[in-house]
């Protein structure tokens, strides 16, 4: 069985731009054919695919550094380059890509076969038959591709499942999953057994649910002790928490103190401690059981549903998963990561200037004609990702200090175009 890997590098580099064409016509009793260099072909995009046949980064700890194929270059006779095919990596449902050096979320792959462009190939450059003018008939230069940078990523995957088990290490949680599914999570009376998220499906009025079995917490996970970390990032996208607890203190913990250092340890993680959450008092089989289930009952007060089970033996099952169902049913469902649009690095590095030529608003800046240089204009999505980045680069809010309104012409490089927020 394969490895399980739930964070690992990426690299990534998007295709080049080709070249454009230096060329002029050439054929016999033609003397001056004029020029007819074709356009390079646009770099290859890196796409991601979200497959529900993979379950672990693993193949990513084998192979990190992935790179798009470049575009051709043009050629005479108005031949224009092939554009450079797209580079699809395929990734677990559930991974969430993150910039390695900002930590913000770019990619959320949340659902089987959602595709997401991560970095776009680069533009190709025009060949000299686009710069010729009644005043320069012969242009002797083309324009080259524009070159992509390499980004550095972190991959991570979050389960995707709608009840997560919570709780200390040995307290019946695998138990409880293979009682109440059909997943056979590897079960034995020592800590960390599970070191793995353990997935199963429940069927329970009418609905089918996702549960979770996770690796156990312990004091300080939130900080990374034990596997913290490794647990909390599965629990991360749960809409409900199964919290089990070991009502006969088998372990020689107490019950209300294992309720109350785990729930500090998913407040100190993040918003985990505001998810609904139902208790199980497990091992109610025990002769300590009903003392620590009494306990728990006078400390809990009717703040969760509370529910005495016996995972082992089949106890309780039935009103603890009918609690489980009707409570998903009533439940949102879990809304993705929010996503962030990744400026060109030379865009963040160098920046860019708002000026006023009469009443034209010109943007400048090199990063900025590179900007200009990667987006389709024939392509609606290009033209969308091309207003989100001037937007997260500051640049529509610059033009809208600098008084541009709606309509206003904007001039970037040797383009014109109208404001629009």
């Amino acid at each position: 069985m394969a490895a399980f890997v739930d964070r690992a590098p990426f690299i990534a580099k998007a295709g080049n731009g080709g070249n454009g064409c230096v060329s002029f016509h050439r054929e016999k009793f033609v003397q001056n054919g004029g020029p007819d260099g074709g356009d390079g072909g646009h770099g290859g995009d890196v796409i991601l695919l979200a497959d529900e046949n993979m379950h672990t980064l693993l193949d990513f700890r084998f192979r990190s550094k992935y790179e798009a194929p470049a575009g051709q270059d043009g050629a005479g006779g108005r031949r224009n380059g092939k554009r450079g095919e797209s580079l699809i990596v395929k990734v677990p449902v559930g991974t969430v890509v993150r910039e390695k050096e900002s930590g913000v979320v770019v990619a959320d792959m949340y659902e089987a076969g959602r595709q997401k462009v991560l970095l776009r190939g680069g533009r190709g450059g025009w060949g000299n038959s686009h710069f010729a003018t009644p005043t320069r008939q012969a242009p002797n230069f083309a324009k080259p591709g524009i070159k992509t940078e390499r980004h550095e990523f972190i991959l991570e995957l979050k389960s995707i499942a709608d009840v997560g088990l919570v709780g200390y290490p040995n307290v019946g949680k695998s138990t409880l999953l293979s009682a109440v599914t059909a997943a056979r999570p590897k079960i034995a009376n020592y800590h960390f057994t599970t070191l793995t998220p353990n997935l199963g499906m429940v069927r329970r009025r009418g609905q089918d649910f996702v549960m979770a079995d996770i690796p156990g917490l312990v004091e300080g996970a939130s900080e990374g002790a034990g596997l913290g970390h490794d647990f909390l990032r599965h629990v991360e996208r749960t809409r409900l928490l199964l919290h089990v607890i070991d009502a006969a203190g088998s372990e020689g913990r107490h019950p209300v103190e294992d309720f109350e250092q785990i729930n500090l340890e998913l407040k100190k993680y993040g918003d985990l401690s505001d998810r609904p959450q139902i208790i199980a008092a497990n091992k109610m089989d025990l002769p300590d059981g009903e003392a620590g289930y009494q306990m728990l009952q006078e400390h809990i007060a009717g703040r969760y549903p509370l529910f005495p089970i016996s995972a082992a033996a089949h106890q309780g099952l039935d009103a603890l998963m009918d609690c489980v169902a009707d409570t998903l049913a009533a439940l949102p469902p879990m809304a993705p990561f929010a996503e962030e649009e990744m400026l060109p690095e030379s865009l963040e590095k160098t920046g860019f200037e708002v000026t006023l030529d009469g009443s034209v608003f010109v943007v400048s800046g090199s990063a900025v004609n590179q900007l200009l240089d990667s987006v389709n204009f024939s392509d609606e999505e290009s033209l969308n990702w091309f207003h989100r980045t001037l937007r997260r680069a500051g640049i529509i809010d610059a033009l809208r200090d600098a008084g541009a309104k709606e309509g206003s012409t904007v001039r970037i490089d040797d383009m014109e175009f109208d404001f629009i927020e």
